[in-house]
């Protein structure tokens, strides 16, 4: 019963170490996310800011994956250099241990302290950067009180003989605590967590120094490993060179540490067990950033020649942008999200072309349908990744910008299947049953359909930029298509008059175009326009008028 408690609780303690150090990455991203990125981003033009760059972002974030997500996002079909990108990732590597090295230091003191002032500062307007400082500060401390805990349950460890028999078993073959310590982080998602819990082995003599090294090498092999694994796309090789990079070099430094391990910690271990650890761990990264960061540039040029860009496919659903990569970085993935949905206006606009085509001839254009069905498809797979992200991460900002880039596909994806079930098929009607074609009334429908592709191109960029003014303009279109809409049902009304029926067909068939372009044009404004001008208090709830206003 005592051998349940104890590993119950100790399980507990490793628990609230990674919720904590959890609570600390999301509350920087949330806090600074957006800024960590530009950061990055502007220090994507040469290897030494990008490696100071990915110290200092992974510092804060404590995850070197998010900063590999991030720089992923920005390498998105080529924009960043593989160079650079590999550099960010060997500043992240050697970011991770600033942490670990704070955190070897005896300060479980300041558990309390920072437990309340991050309480205090939570409580405010979860609109503020206090709010997610305080997010971060109770994370700290969490991690705090999680390592005082593991101390405090290992202490009686120390005289465990059973323990102390197995580890000695372990302790003989090096590889199997590389291995250990790997699974342990690929597991946890956490090479933080496990190099504290082996700092907290070693401190408390239950694991000799050789094997603490052992267990740290896995470490870092394991946080290698889980990009590589869980969020690089798989079918795109190029995708993959910065995790496959980065976990190359890696095994590189493992396979030369290892057999050096017994000097090491002859040499390392005379002084305190657990900041040796530390110390160990920090001391690798760096070797390997100073072994790799000369040579990027023909490294590059291998993962290159190893993974070469495979040529997109024709398909127009299959997603582009939508990176497994990316969906742990909240400013990535709906970055990724919008845009994928950019290209939803791009597969809308050849729809409107083929509409365009239709008034000029006897038959519809082929295509048409298949166009219709990769953008419900399309439409669908952006739908599904932001419904995957973690709701926890995200910011009010970033539910905001979520909630604008579901409202933008939604109406995109109606605005086509009105396209294509019902504009396409009356405007090869015009043509059908003998209607007599007026010219001048074809010619007008062409400018309203050029009007309208003028329109959908304003509303992909408002979608981007967000500007209120823009977003009153194209509002108004709306009004302008209405009045046009008004004028032709009045022309249509006087043709009933005079009785001419072959005109009266005519007339309501351009009637029925008319009505199918204002309500595509009505799903653009809902899109792009109204999202913006509600933000800005400049959108009416209704049209109707207050009774007591009548």
């Amino acid at each position: 019963m005592a051998f349940i408690i104890a590993a119950i609780s100790l399980a507990g303690a490793i628990a609230l170490l990674l919720w904590g150090t959890r609570m600390v990455q999301t509350g920087v991203q949330r806090a600074f996310g957006p800024r960590l990125r530009v950061v990055l981003g502007r220090a994507l033009d040469n290897r030494v800011k990008a490696f100071l760059a990915g110290i200092g972002v992974t510092a804060a974030l404590q995850s070197s994956t998010a900063t590999g997500f991030m720089v992923a996002g920005f390498a998105a079909g080529g924009v960043v250099a593989a160079v650079p990108a590999l550099a960010v990732m060997l500043g992240a590597n050697l970011g991770t241990t600033l942490i670990v090295q704070l955190l070897s230091f005896d300060v479980a003191f300041l558990s309390p302290l920072l437990v309340l002032a991050g309480f205090l500062m939570f409580r405010r307007d979860p609109a503020s950067v206090a709010h997610d400082l305080g997010r971060a500060a109770i994370g700290l401390g969490l991690m705090l009180l999680a390592l005082h805990q593991l101390m405090e349950l290992m202490a009686p460890l120390e005289t465990s003989p059973a323990l102390r028999q197995l580890l000695e078993l372990v302790s003989v073959v090096p590889l199997l605590d590389v291995l250990l310590a790997a699974v342990l982080t690929w597991a946890t998602h956490s090479s933080v967590a496990v190099v504290l819990l082996t700092m907290s082995l070693a401190g408390h003599g239950i694991l000799p120094t050789e094997a603490a090294f052992a267990m740290v090498l896995g470490a870092n092999l394991g946080s290698a490993v889980n990009p590589l694994l869980e969020g690089t796309r798989r079918d795109d090789p190029a995708a993959r060179r910065v995790p496959v990079g980065n976990l190359l070099n890696r095994v590189v430094g493992l396979a030369i540490a290892l057999p050096l391990l017994p000097w090491i910690a002859q040499w390392a271990g005379a002084g305190e067990p657990a900041r040796a650890v530390a110390l160990f761990h920090t001391g690798f990264n760096l070797v390997l950033a100073a072994a790799f960061l000369p040579l990027l540039t023909p490294y590059a040029a291998l993962l290159r020649r190893w993974l070469p860009e495979r040529p997109a496919a024709a398909d127009p659903a299959r997603p582009i942008y939508l990176d497994p990569a990316a969906q742990r970085v909240p400013g990535v993935a709906l970055g990724a999200a919008a845009r994928e949905a950019l290209r939803l206006a791009d597969i809308l606009e050849e729809l409107l072309g083929a509409a365009r085509d239709t008034l000029g001839a006897r038959r519809p254009p082929t295509g048409s349908k298949a166009l219709d069905e990769a953008l419900g498809r399309l439409a669908q797979a952006i739908r599904a990744w932001l419904a995957a992200l973690d709701t926890e991460a995200l910011s009010e900002a970033d539910h905001r910008r979520m909630r604008e880039i579901v409202t933008f596909v939604t109406q995109l994806d109606q605005a086509g299947s009105v396209a294509r079930r019902i504009l396409l098929p009356h405007a090869a009607a015009l043509w059908k049953d003998g209607h007599p074609v007026d010219e001048a009334g074809v010619d007008e429908l062409r400018a309203l359909l050029d009007r309208l592709t003028g329109n959908l191109r304003a509303a992909a960029s408002l979608f981007m930029t967000e500007d209120p003014r823009a977003a009153r303009m194209l509002a108004e279109e709306k009004t302008a298509f209405r009045q046009l809409e008004e004028a032709s049902t009045r022309t249509h009304l006087e043709r009933l008059r005079g009785g001419a029926a072959e005109a009266v067909g005519a007339s309501a068939l351009h009637l029925d175009l008319l009505r199918d372009i204002k309500q595509i044009n009505s799903h653009l404004v809902a899109a792009a326009a109204y999202p913006v001008l509600e933000r800005v208090g400049a959108l009416l709830p209704s049209r109707v008028v207050e009774p007591d206003r009548a």
